[in-house]
């Protein structure tokens, strides 16, 4: 027998009427109206929408969408400005009022105490921020925040959001720079028709928005079209009933348990991530690509999201920094079977749609899943809900959990391997993910799943292991495995080139996915020009922009000469969407980097200074400015403005580890021996982390007469990088070269096992001593 779960649907007033006045219509005149020319739509107001949507309209009152940003006043401040006060690393910020306004005296852009008017109030729960208003229209987040919680649960309190960490007005992550500029960082996903409105030639923002939260047509689109069809009676037959975008994917569609199947199964396919897509907007760790969003175009043409990256997430795909909720979704299987965002969450008032357990019973048997014979937890524990052990929280600004929504299976047998988090260490953090392992086999048997998981490739690919270049074009290519995985290995392949990997490259950039598309890109870079023009050529006209651009960015540098004009016109009109897509982001100093790049891969050098120019201008402590800058120089044989350069940046920067490297090199090429190696010193001194600093400081040691620190460093690093082939490379040559046979063959033999085509440990040993 069929258990059915119904898609709840949303009731719209006017599709009843719609019916029945289009009912006695003839084909011919409703081919007629549809021929009626519709305008360009405007934004009418949540006011408008709720005269018909009551409903909707009450469930979205109040919700954090609702509450996502709100003018300051005594209804909307919920934290103690009663002359309260808060210590952070010697700073003494205090909270009053004054007049009427809410006044933080707080360290200010040139760190001293200055008294700031708080404008706005920003979120609601499990914490509020306050935006300050500072010169050229910039709102600034501060960097203390109010606790919403309830006291008994830690919170009715002022908090630092990196109160482990003296942040003072010189470091980037201060509440006056830019990281914490709402009109960058915040207001596309906070208010309604944001539009940013940075004029560059002032340096200044005019931001506006026609709703000040994230109210209905921020989800659904401009509704002018749609309220003139309404107050037409539907009598004008037009697209979607003039709205932009119509979110159907679940209209008709139910969730059914087949046979002794635990599992519901969607009746039908989803054909649509529309949805998702819109969600994503703001729900994703993204970069702006183009403000002229269209609701129900693809997310590609305005965004581009991130991939599963060392900085962002865990080998294997969990949640690392705050990368809010898409792309760990894409990963799971029930983004794969159909599920979108509204299956799960009210899309009105955000709530679940069902409490605890309950949301997740919707498709998953509770007889199977919702008992201790499956969780092994008491009735009623942490441990025995679904969301603890699938989808395990973390918190970001200190207080505020968000859950991982990969969905995925606990797996302590790859914390073992990878170093990855796992549900079950998460609560048991005093036992070891052995314990866990050791324990799950006990509950579900030896057989339980602890299968390959893409996540040791991955994992492969960020620590340089052997073979890692080939599991990645294995992964890349295989359609089993998610897009955004996929696109990630795809991305990858850029460090490992080499005839195998290229061989998956052109299906890869003919990919149905657009994101793998890009991605491939990235790895056809390394190619050599002629074959990077016949493979990633085509793309320049592709659908979608975010694929446009980067074709353009990979075949800027590409011979003119050997273009025929219509080829040379698909690659200049791409070469200006790339450059409309960094001015979207104008006021960020990365964006003209990204454009000074472009310039010196077309040759035109004096526009590229001028775009790293502009980014000091912005920035005038932005690190790869400075670098760049002096590679430009470089690259036109001007090295006296190369060194004055990073002479600059070492004085605005004197923390920047790549500056001290950067001006150890020219030091390197100015033969000025004792200046190069106190600053390659220095670089080491600054990232002791970083294998290529270290590797350039042992080679400069080496080459200074210092035999014994050099293979010293080397030896050092190795150990934190044992896979690393440069660094195999030196230490088999300077062994051999010193005298010690013995070491020289046992990193040969090393080499050989990670490079096999490079022979074996003696035809290694024959080449470094010169007799092969």
């Amino acid at each position: 027998m069929k258990r059915l779960f119904p898609v709840a649907l949303v009731a719209v007033v006017a599709v009843i009427a719609a019916v029945y006045l289009f009912a006695g219509k003839s084909a011919d005149q409703r081919k007629a109206q549809s021929q009626v020319k519709v305008a360009q739509a405007d934004y009418v107001g949540a006011g408008q929408c709720a005269q018909c949507h009551q409903q909707q309209a009450d469930d979205w009152r109040g919700s954090h969408h609702d509450l996502a940003m709100q003018h300051a006043s005594d209804e909307t401040i919920l934290g103690d400005f009663g002359d309260s006060g808060f210590n952070y690393f010697g700073v003494e910020s205090t909270f009053m009022l004054k007049d009427g306004k809410y006044i933080v005296r707080t360290d200010g852009p040139d760190g001293s105490l200055q008294d700031f008017e708080v404008k706005y109030a920003f979120g609601v729960e499990p914490l509020q921020q306050y935006l300050v208003e500072l010169d050229g229209g910039r709102l600034q987040a501060l960097h203390l925040a109010w606790d919403t919680r309830p006291e008994e649960q830690g919170g009715q309190r002022w908090f630092h959001l990196y109160p482990d960490q003296r942040i003072d007005h010189t470091d980037e992550l201060h509440w006056t720079r830019l990281s914490q500029n709402w009109n960058y960082m915040c207001a596309e996903c906070h208010s309604t028709n944001l539009k940013k409105n940075f004029d560059l030639a002032d340096n200044r923002f005019d931001t506006t928005w026609s709703e000040i939260d994230v109210a209905c047509e921020a989800c659904h689109g401009p509704a002018s079209n749609h309220l003139a069809w309404t107050k037409d009676g539907g009598a004008r037959d037009v697209p979607n009933m003039g709205l932009e975008i119509v979110f159907d994917e679940r209209r008709g569609a139910y969730w059914q348990f087949e046979g002794d199947s635990t599992i519901a199964m969607r009746n039908t396919p989803r054909t649509s991530v529309k949805e998702i897509e819109t969600c994503a907007r703001c729900h994703s760790r993204r970069s702006l690509l183009s403000e002229d969003y269209h609701h129900g175009k693809p997310f590609l043409d305005t965004h581009l999201p991130a991939l599963l990256t060392d900085q962002l997430y865990h080998a294997d795909g969990q949640i690392d920094d705050e990368v809010y909720v898409y792309g760990s979704f894409l990963q799971s299987k029930m983004f794969d079977k159909g599920v979108t965002c509204s299956d799960c969450h009210d899309p009105h008032s955000l709530q679940l749609r069902a409490p605890g357990n309950q949301v997740c019973l919707q498709c998953h048997q509770a007889s199977a899943y919702d008992s201790q014979s499956h969780h092994f937890h008491p009735e009623g524990s942490v441990g025995s809900l679904c969301s603890e052990c699938h989808m395990p929280p973390k918190n970001y600004m200190v207080i505020d959990p968000r859950h991982d929504h990969s969905f995925r299976v606990p797996r302590p047998d790859l914390s073992e391997r990878l170093g990855t988090p796992n549900a079950c260490n998460k609560c048991h953090a005093d036992q070891t993910p052995a314990w866990a392992s050791a324990t799950l086999d006990q509950w579900y048997g030896e057989n339980r799943k602890r299968d390959w998981h893409y996540g040791e490739t991955l994992f492969a690919a960020r620590h340089s292991l052997p073979n890692a270049g080939r599991e990645l074009a294995a992964l890349a290519a295989s359609r089993k495995f998610p897009d955004i995985v996929r696109a990630t290995a795809a991305s990858a392949l850029a460090g490992y080139q080499d005839p195998l990997t290229q061989t998956v490259l052109q299906p890869l950039l003919n990919d149905e996915s657009a994101r793998v598309r890009v991605a491939a890109l990235e790895s056809v870079e390394g190619i050599d020009a002629a074959q990077r023009w016949g493979m990633a050529s085509p793309l320049l006209s592709d659908p979608v922009l975010a694929v446009r651009i980067e074709a353009a960015r990979v075949l800027a540098g590409v011979d003119r000469a050997t273009l025929a004009p219509v080829q040379a016109a698909a690659l200049d009109a791409a070469i200006a969407e790339y450059v409309a897509a960094q001015k979207a982001a104008a006021e960020h100093p990365q964006s003209h980097i990204n454009l000074g790049l472009l310039r010196v891969s077309l040759r035109d050098y004096q526009r590229a200074e001028t775009d790293y120019r502009q980014a000091l201008t912005l920035d005038p402590a932005y690190e790869a400015a400075y670098v760049n800058l002096s590679d430009l120089y470089r690259l036109q044989d001007d090295e006296e403005k190369a060194e004055q350069t990073l002479i600059e940046a070492q004085s605005a920067l004197p923390g920047s580890a790549a500056v001290s490297h950067a001006l150890g090199l020219h030091y390197v090429r100015a033969g000025q021996s004792t200046q190069a190696m106190s600053a390659l010193a220095r670089a080491v001194e600054l990232a002791p982390d970083n294998l290529r600093y270290a590797y350039v400081y042992a080679v400069g040691l080496y080459d200074s007469g210092r035999e014994s620190e050099a293979i010293d460093r080397l030896e050092q690093t190795h150990r934190a990088y044992p896979y690393d082939i440069d660094l195999l490379v030196a230490l088999v040559s300077y062994t051999l070269a010193t005298g010690d046979s013995r070491s020289a063959l046992n990193y040969a033999e090393k080499l050989s096992q990670i490079e096999p085509r490079l022979g074996s440990a003696e035809q290694i040993l024959e080449r470094f001593s010169g007799t092969a």
